[in-house]
């Protein structure tokens, strides 16, 4: 899923793509003693985070819905940082079941805003994934293919309007 994702926003144009694998930035539960908005951090694994989210501009988080909500590994990731985070735009591609996801990136929008991000309305669903996985790869199809450059058309802008905020911190 992130791979078909990664392509269609190189394809699209208007941003430089880097895929973050959550597995491999293998953060161990929150663990600074101190709140993120102080920026004290204590180890290295959170100043690598830090330096690489600080210097992304917007964001499509790629996402299953686990149990109803976000997967842990995304609410520990966005728990990490504060600053950081802010004054950034942030779509999603969801998938999961019936719901493809929806529940999940709904919980998430909350978490977002909180951390001064804008979360996009546009988005991309993928209801019953499974059935779209052939050989270990995701196949899309023009709906799919359309929401996400609708996505991602939404995502420049917005990416271009808050970068007057970014650049007043």
């Amino acid at each position: 899923m992130a791979e078909w994702f990664f392509g269609c926003a190189r394809e699209h144009g208007k941003f430089t793509v880097e895929l973050i694998d959550l597995k491999e930035v293998n953060l161990p539960l929150l663990d600074e003693p101190h709140h993120p908005r102080l920026q004290k951090y204590e180890y290295e694994h959170t100043r690598r985070w830090s330096d690489r989210i600080q210097r992304t501009d917007a964001f499509v988080f790629v996402t299953p819905e686990y149990n109803y909500g976000p997967s842990p590994a995304l609410l520990n990731a966005l728990d990490y940082l504060y600053k950081e985070w802010n004054y950034k735009a942030a779509g999603f591609v969801s998938y999961g079941g019936m719901s493809g996801g929806l529940r999940a990136v709904q919980i998430t929008k909350q978490v977002l805003t909180t951390l001064k991000m804008v979360p996009l309305v546009e988005a991309v669903a993928v209801p019953f994934f499974a059935k779209r996985i052939e050989n270990n790869t995701f196949k899309s199809d023009d709906v799919l293919d359309t929401s996400a450059t609708i996505m991602l058309d939404e995502l420049a802008r917005w990416n271009e309007a808050l970068t007057v905020l970014r650049t007043a911190v």
